[in-house]
């Protein structure tokens, strides 16, 4: 069976609100000919002639007319679908979006953006995933609707990405730690005993890499996996967490935080989606919304907003 052509419907909407092939080609922007080959094509797919002489004039058959109302709203119903969205409605949205994010991020920056969504859009509910790693595949797959993070070079060259903040590594001890006074040069920081956070397992870092320059090493007494941890740790114990400042910002009150006395660069943390959802209202809000929440979280240190 072959497929039916799908313009004709337009053709026979238009046909059928004027009522002359003269007219109808017209208004399509069409020859006579064109239009009178058009109606031959109806004909034969519907198998009734539709319209039919009266006079000088043409008159709808029975079928026409019971056709008329049906292929109208048909016709409206795919122009419906094929017009760009041009609102989108909060106060209806339904929906569900998934974010894979670190736990840092999630406990400092979702109780705001979770604030921010319910009171635009009840109907939407956030679900957070741990990123593990920065395999674009959750993705491109759609399994994850956004994601945040520092953009490296195993993400997916079609993923989208928008800068969100800087951020840096900042040390952190215990309220009463003997780093909470005093100058802490590198050597007394290296000095300390420390917390090694490492996805990975990994027993060295980026800091490590600065100090060893400078002739330091660092004495790792635990790895742990997240910074949360690190920070619960450090808050219990002498152990020097270092962290950085934007993420652990709630995880930190009540204990003392420093600059580390090192040339550690920032870093940039990003969000990310697929261009699949570039276009999609809803999630443009999303994206709009998880700006202004990061926007809204002002780095004590000067950092600057992006």
């Amino acid at each position: 069976m072959s497929t039916p052509d799908f313009n004709l419907l337009v053709t026979l909407d238009v046909l059928l609100a004027e009522g002359s092939v003269a007219r109808a080609a017209e208004r399509l922007r069409l020859s006579p000919s064109a239009m009178s080959r058009a109606l031959a094509r109806l004909r034969e797919t519907t198998g009734d002639p539709l319209l039919v002489r009266a006079g000088r004039g043409l008159v709808p058959t029975p079928r026409a007319l019971e056709l008329r109302e049906r292929v109208n709203q048909l016709v409206q119903d795919a122009e419906a679908v094929l017009r760009p969205v041009e609102k989108l409605d909060l106060g209806k949205l339904v929906r569900t979006f998934t974010l894979r994010t670190s736990e840092g991020f999630v406990e400092n920056f979702a109780a705001d953006l979770i604030g921010r969504i319910g009171e635009q859009a009840p109907g939407v509910r956030l679900r957070f995933m741990h990123k593990t790693d920065k395999d674009s595949t959750p993705l491109r797959d759609g399994s994850v609707d956004l994601e945040t993070g520092v953009v490296g070079s195993t993400a997916g060259p079609e993923v989208r990405t928008q800068a969100l903040f800087r951020d840096r590594f900042i040390g952190v001890v215990r309220g009463g730690h003997p780093l909470s006074e005093g100058e802490i040069t590198p050597a007394r920081y290296a000095a300390g005993r420390h917390i090694s956070v490492s996805r990975r397992g990994l027993d060295t870092g980026p800091v490590d890499e600065v100090l060893n320059p400078l002739g330091l090493e660092r004495e790792i007494v635990t790895i742990v996996a997240g910074f949360s941890t690190a920070l619960a740790l450090a808050r219990a114990t002498d152990l020097i967490a270092t962290v950085p400042e934007r993420h652990s910002a709630n995880l930190r009150v009540g204990m003392h935080s420093f600059a580390l006395p090192l040339p550690m660069p920032t870093f940039t943390v990003s969000m990310l989606w697929h261009p699949r959802l570039d276009a999609d209202l809803a999630h443009r809000w999303l994206r709009g919304c998880l700006r202004d929440v990061c926007a809204t979280a002002s780095p004590s240190w000067g950092g600057e907003r992006l």
